[in-house]
């Protein structure tokens, strides 16, 4: 059996897209007959000391490094470690899932140890590390040494060849698991418990808020909505800490909508997330810049009519009015003014939107296509599995 290490910077049960989408990945790697080993930092060890699995027949095997306080003293480190753990496993190739610091460090030990390596791009890491303070330099050449590039969206593939004068990037779409995620009707006994009022129009957003999606847009939506009808904004996880300033700021100004933001913490159970998914009259994702938000496909299977930025690979997902709605970025600001726009449809057009929105998950974005993807991806990378 080929074996592969996947070196990323979070892995459940860390918060985030990045944790899941690495999780749900190894899970689908594993199931193509391939031995799949885990490489993950973690903020809760001391600065390099290392959480091997529980039992060497775990698996995935995962194992955990601490992180030092900068990455000049990390990186070096986690080099040491990986090549024991090479020496050990014998690894065929190495996966680095995000650009930084994951995919350069497995581009450079793939490099030392002659093997293949792939690096994943996933959201914002490829607009950020471009831009100071990030490192150009390594960015770009991560990209031109890697044997194979993935992307989650064609528009951060086009970016990916403009950077590097490649033109065999993947593109690697995020994938639903549209049995969890799918419009069954909402529990009352769950609006209840959250305090939604019976006639309240329930706005939603799942994942960690922060400013990158939206984070202001979201809460003027709110105010805007709320002078026309009874509202609530539904987030599905958490707020990130840096921004909890917002949501104090926005209470001393809006005493009474802020009462109105409900914020249900980290749900780790992808059923819970969907429960609550399916309570949302319609869900916003106001995003700024963006990969391929998964939140935003798990949304649409549940059937929810959406309103989104056109941010990143947005546009490849939601052809506006067949599928939901996109919001220019320079107009997110009338994204209140959409909401209500959005609440006057007829519901003959509004049932017919939120079954095209499912319908397109099913046929784009399926669990059974992501396979066929990463099939594609290891026989493009270890050509003799």
């Amino acid at each position: 059996m080929q074996r592969l290490l996947l070196i990323t910077e979070r892995f459940a049960p860390d918060l985030g897209g990045l944790a899941s989408s690495a999780t749900r990945l190894v899970t689908r790697l594993s199931q193509l007959n391939l031995e799949v080993d885990v490489v993950t930092w973690s903020r809760y060890l001391q600065p390099g000391e290392v959480l091997p699995p529980t039992s060497l027949d775990e698996k995935p095997r995962i194992y955990r490094i601490g992180l030092y306080r900068h990455w000049d003293m990390t990186m070096p480190h986690t080099l040491n470690f990986l090549e024991w753990l090479h020496q050990t496993r014998n690894y065929q190739a190495i996966w680095g899932h995000y650009l930084f610091p994951s995919g350069f460090l497995a581009t450079w030990f793939a490099k030392l140890q002659g093997i293949a390596s792939t690096v994943s791009a996933r959201g914002n890491d490829i607009d950020r590390e471009m831009f100071p303070p990030g490192d150009f330099a390594r960015l770009q050449w991560t990209l031109q040494n890697a044997k194979v590039i993935t992307a989650v969206s064609g528009d951060m593939s086009r970016k990916i060849q403009l950077l590097s004068g490649r033109d065999d990037v993947l593109v690697l779409k995020n994938a639903v698991d549209t049995e969890i995620f799918s419009p069954v009707p909402s529990l009352e006994e769950l609006r209840e418990s959250l305090g939604i009022n019976a006639d309240e129009l329930v706005l939603g957003f799942s994942g960690e808020l922060r400013e990158k999606k939206g984070q202001q847009f979201l809460l003027t939506a709110l105010t805007t909505v709320r002078q026309k009808y009874p509202a609530c904004l539904l987030i599905i996880g958490e707020v990130r800490v840096a921004q909890e300033s917002v949501l104090q700021l926005y209470a001393s100004n809006q005493p009474e909508d802020a009462q109105r933001v409900i914020v249900t913490g980290h749900l780790a159970n992808p059923e819970i997330v969907a429960a609550h998914l399916q309570l949302c009259d319609i869900y916003l994702q106001p995003s700024l810049w963006e990969g391929m938000p998964n939140a935003l496909l798990e949304a649409m299977a549940c059937g929810c009519c959406c309103i989104a930025s056109d941010a990143g690979g947005i546009p490849e997902v939601i052809l506006h009015g067949e599928h939901g709605f996109l919001l220019p970025r320079s107009q997110l600001h009338k994204l209140g003014e959409a909401v209500l726009e959005c609440v006057t449809m007829p519901v003959v057009e509004k049932n017919l939107l939120k079954q095209a929105a499912r319908d397109r998950i099913l046929n784009q974005y399926s669990i059974s296509q992501e396979k066929q993807q990463l099939q594609t991806l290891i026989d493009r990378l270890i050509p003799s599995s």
